[in-house]
């Protein structure tokens, strides 16, 4: 077993075992039913549908472990089917107008028959509630022996009572992909049809060296649509 496989374990024992307040915490979810699960700017599905899920256990102090999951499809001889994302971080408020999450994501692929576990360090900045900066860095950067350094600048407009619109521009920096990474941008529009369901339409687009690495039927332009829903 890795050693980032077992850091995870451990610091949810450190965080909430060893700490008698965490007892008092909170329970959250999510799930979604996506025309595609499109991360980063690229296809995890093959341009599929994906039924997605997540649950998040919160201490009144910020410190929080959360689970997710999705079915995936790449390659065949990969044989990857599902994907489980497992972190444990912390999140809260530096000033009125600022806050921040810190957390250790781990990507885990159960079905596949080579190893394409990875380990992720991210954090984001929050100003004003909607605009952010997010970083995520990896020795291990999509399975793979590479640094990788994902950055993104996102916002959220509130239209009216039911209407958003959000904004995210982001770039991968990969260490041995050609032309050193790719850009990706995502445009979306989310009603709120009845609480707490929400319709999402994005648009996601990437650049020439996203369609080289992953190819033209993953990424490059990319419409979704979503029923998603929070708990």
């Amino acid at each position: 077993m890795k050693p980032s496989t077992l850091l995870l374990p451990i610091l949810v024992a450190v965080a909430f075992g060893c700490n008698p307040d965490a007892f008092a915490a909170t329970i959250s979810g999510n799930a979604t039913l996506t025309s595609d699960y499109v991360w980063r700017g690229s296809s995890q599905t093959q341009g599929d549908a994906a039924v997605q899920a997540g649950f998040r256990v919160a201490a009144a102090e910020g410190l929080y472990a959360a689970v997710s999951g999705s079915n995936v499809e790449f390659a065949p001889q990969v044989h990857a089917s599902s994907e489980l994302d497992f972190s444990v971080g912390w999140a809260g408020a530096l000033s009125p107008e600022w806050s921040i999450d810190a957390n250790l994501l781990h990507y885990r692929y159960p079905a596949t028959t080579v190893d394409l576990n990875w380990t992720e360090l991210n954090t984001t900045v929050t100003w004003r509630r909607d605009y952010w900066l997010s970083l995520g860095w990896s020795p291990q950067a999509l399975g793979t022996p590479q640094d990788g350094l994902y950055s993104q600048l996102g916002a959220r407009w509130p239209v009216n009572e039911r209407l958003r619109l959000e904004a995210m521009a982001g770039y991968y920096t990969l260490q041995d992909a050609r032309g050193g990474g790719y850009a990706h941008g995502q445009l979306n529009a989310v009603w709120s049809v009845v609480t707490p369901l929400e319709v999402r339409l994005s648009v996601h687009g990437t650049d020439r060296h996203a369609r080289a690495l992953f190819g033209d039927d993953l990424a490059g332009t990319r419409w979704e649509m979503a029923l998603q829903g929070a708990f």
